[in-house]
């Protein structure tokens, strides 16, 4: 990959390497799969070239948290930091490296060393798949995180970019053609019952609606188990996504069908996506250091991510449902305010602030809403006394949602982060009413525009 990202990896390969030979490394990621991977990778790497690090996985970046870092350390940002250039200006750390992949807000200060796609031709990769690249730089052999990059890769929703960056070459990871419904390894009942993404009205969390479907798909248990999607012949494939459709109209058979990765952890061929899911749910629960092991495949740390990721699906289902009933008369205290190719839902403290991104994932890619609709979801953070604000597109198109949020927030106050089509960002939350109408108005005028 020798071409000006490829170039930039190397360069700043060699500064750090010189200049962490005496000096301790303090590592900040983000605590979705792709920061976890990318922490996984790093740490194992640090670990072979005898460098001393700590690490602190975090949900987001402001200048209080910047500020209390320790200035002597070298200061290492995996996934995060691109948009707290500012922020990071203003303090007095000493040296500072940044291997992130959102966009770039601000000058970099003389004292950041930064591995960014978007300051090369803006190419499509994770902060996983820079790290891989990075760790390969320093070394050939850490060749065998590639699984790594990829399960970081796919939990960002990039594994159509994976195939450019060599990281296929693992014979961990195996794909297949398949439906785009995970686990595609577990029971079709179970899978179906908790699928998220897609999201299927009638069927998802309801076990009724489930067996409903397959009995019209014409899937019956055998010996009182159903098959899984990877046990399917093209018939009875054929049968399953008819049945999918019809309950989900808006779907498109494309949309619906493509490759499934497999990759291969704890000596088991897993599906990506369910790994992905698995580690995110620990670390919305606040397990974040169970994520670090799951990847590191400590033995200890399988059954605690079941628990935590069995009890994690209970509740995002839960979550979806509040959403899904929130016109209904069942539901008080929250708001759903649609306009014009926007929908903005605010749950307050009915789910957790470290769900409500997930929640607007799943209804970005359900068929509730049309194309280039634009999704804001917020959700109260009650300890820190802020608002969690989460931004999507449903498809490919449509308005810049990191700009949108942009100019709302730096009008009245917090941070922002993300990407052209999914970003976030935080917000005192004495500011909601003031957020919600300079939001309003904002999505009005961009509808204009467009």
């Amino acid at each position: 990959m020798e071409n000006n990202l490829g170039l930039k990896i190397r360069e700043v390969v060699s500064i750090f390497l010189e200049k962490t030979k005496d000096k301790e490394i303090q590592i900040i990621s983000h605590f979705d799969t792709d920061g976890i991977t990318s922490a996984a990778i790093m740490i194992q790497t640090l670990k072979y070239i005898d460098r001393k690090f700590n690490l602190k996985i975090v949900k987001s970046l402001d200048q209080n948290f910047i500020n209390s870092l320790q200035k002597n350390k070298i200061i290492l940002f995996l996934d995060l930091a691109s948009g707290s250039l500012e922020h990071i200006k203003n303090s007095d750390l000493e040296e500072v490296f940044i291997i992130d992949h959102h966009e770039v807000a601000g000058k970099i200060p003389e004292n950041v060393n930064i591995i960014n796609p978007h300051l090369h031709e803006k190419q499509k990769i994770s902060s996983s798949g820079l790290t891989y690249l990075f760790s390969k730089e320093i070394d050939s052999k850490n060749k065998k995180f590639a699984k790594l990059a990829a399960l970081g890769m796919i939990g960002d929703r990039l594994e159509k970019e994976i195939e450019k960056y060599e990281i296929l070459d693992d014979p961990e990871v195996k794909i297949k053609k398949g439906l785009l419904i995970y686990p595609a390894t577990r029971p079709l009942n179970r899978v179906l019952e908790f699928s998220s993404s897609p999201y299927i009205p009638g069927v998802t969390g309801d076990i009724k609606g489930v067996i409903e479907l397959l009995c019209d798909a014409g899937l019956n248990p055998v010996k009182g188990k159903y098959k899984s999607l990877l046990e399917l012949d093209e018939n009875e494939m054929e049968k399953l996504v008819t049945s999918i459709l019809l309950r989900n109209p808006l779907s498109e058979n494309k949309k619906i069908i493509g490759d499934v990765f497999l990759i291969k952890l704890y000596n088991q061929l897993e599906d990506a996506r369910e790994l992905s899911a698995k580690i995110n749910a620990c670390s919305r629960s606040g397990r974040s250091d169970v994520a670090i092991q799951f990847c590191m495949e400590v033995s200890s740390a399988k059954k605690n991510v079941e628990k935590i990721h069995s009890k994690y699906k209970q509740e995002l289902i839960s979550s979806l449902e509040l959403v899904q009933k929130i016109d209904s008369e069942e539901v008080s205290s929250v708001e759903k305010i649609i306009g014009e190719n926007f929908v903005i839902i605010n749950v307050k403290n009915k789910i957790k602030d470290t769900m409500i991104g997930t929640v607007a994932s799943i209804l970005s890619n359900s068929s509730i809403y049309k194309e280039e609709t634009t999704i804001i979801a917020m959700a109260f953070n009650e300890i820190e006394n802020k608002i969690k604000i989460s931004a999507r597109n449903v498809g490919s198109r449509g308005r810049n949602v990191r700009e949108v949020l942009d100019r709302v927030i730096t009008l009245i106050g917090g941070e922002v982060g993300g990407h052209e089509f999914a970003a976030g960002g935080t917000i005192d939350k004495e500011k909601e009413q003031e957020f919600l109408e300079c939001l309003k108005r904002n999505l009005e005028i961009e509808m204009i525009k467009i």
